[in-house]
């Protein structure tokens, strides 16, 4: 074989690889439940203090998640879904009423792991900018 059969080959095969590489990484679009379940950290661009989320399947809603949000061992819970890249998480602290809003964009090229926004308590009309990575 000779050396440029060889190289396009080489580069046929890096391509190709790529692109099963890529086959398991959903576009932002696409993120579904699947994709939202785990461990996640949450930070914001003011610098104030993070916080961990643990999603799992709402048991009645398929296609939603609920979990609960730990900001230094305050706890609240949390339910929301993506939807053609769209990111709503709810959180209460009671259980019960909506203490804060989660809305934001899964960031294209993530895989689903990556999700920007912006986070509102209930009643406060300052919003806080967040970063939320899967880890």
């Amino acid at each position: 074989m000779n050396t440029r059969a060889l190289i396009a080959l080489a580069a046929g095969l890096a391509l190709a690889g790529g692109a099963c590489a890529q086959a398991g990484c959903p576009a932002a679009a696409d993120v579904a439940q699947q994709q939202l379940l785990g461990l996640w950290r949450a930070e914001f661009a003011d610098g104030g203090a993070g916080a961990t989320l643990l999603l799992e399947p709402h048991p009645e809603y398929p296609q939603s998640v609920r979990g609960a949000i730990n900001r230094g061992g305050e706890r609240a819970l949390v339910a929301g879904d993506a939807d053609s890249g769209e990111f709503t998480l709810e959180e209460s602290v009671n259980g019960r009423n909506i203490s804060a809003v989660w809305l934001g964009d899964v960031v294209e090229g993530s895989c689903g792991r990556e999700i920007r926004g912006t986070w509102k308590a209930e009643g406060n009309p300052r919003t806080r900018a967040f970063v939320l990575r899967r880890q």
